[in-house]
């Protein structure tokens, strides 16, 4: 939660909210939310949902019933602003998530949906675009005689080019605003 809550300023900058869900009743997230803030200052600043039955954890296979009935692992849920998961992050409770692979994973899939094509291993933001692949022997060519030109793949069926423009646009103004 604090992690989370130390990158919310990122999240919200990718146009990006928090939401926690935890098995435990809301007295129990006020409880922890005044603790944190007690001994560190820090207030939680997205909304938990109490699931004290489970159902939605369940929904979600967030609950390991052959292990325990209430003890959740600890996942991370990216879903679009359509409603449709995109990512699932599955963490055993004893391994803490990793945030910043987290933002960058919102970074790549808003940049894939604006700019097409992919993002390689390791991939960074103002790194270049895997290009979709050609559907035609006629682009094929073309791409062919790009890579050889800009030196920019290692064949057709893999070349990079830098995200379109606005693209970039669109990232700079949600990550500096």
């Amino acid at each position: 939660m604090i992690g989370f809550t130390r990158a919310h300023t990122y999240f919200k900058q990718m146009n990006t909210e928090l939401l926690g869900l935890s098995v435990d009743s809301n007295s129990s997230h006020l409880a922890w939310m005044y603790d944190i803030y007690c001994r560190t200052g820090i207030k939680i600043s997205f909304p938990i949902i109490a699931d004290r039955n489970g159902e939605i954890a369940r929904k979600y296979g967030m609950i390991a019933n052959e292990i325990s009935n209430t003890q959740t692992v600890r996942n991370v849920f990216i879903i679009d602003d359509k409603g449709i998961i995109r990512v699932i992050l599955v963490y055993p409770m004893n391994v803490g998530r990793f945030i910043p692979e987290i933002l960058r994973t919102v970074r790549a899939l808003q940049m894939v949906d604006c700019n097409g094509g992919a993002t390689a291993a390791n991939w960074m933001p103002n790194q270049p675009m895997i290009v979709p692949i050609p559907n035609t022997y006629e682009e094929l060519e073309g791409r062919v005689e790009s890579i050889e030109k800009n030196r920019n793949g290692i064949n057709w069926y893999l070349s990079f080019e830098q995200p379109k423009q606005e693209c970039i646009e669109n990232d700079t103004n949600n990550t500096d605003s």
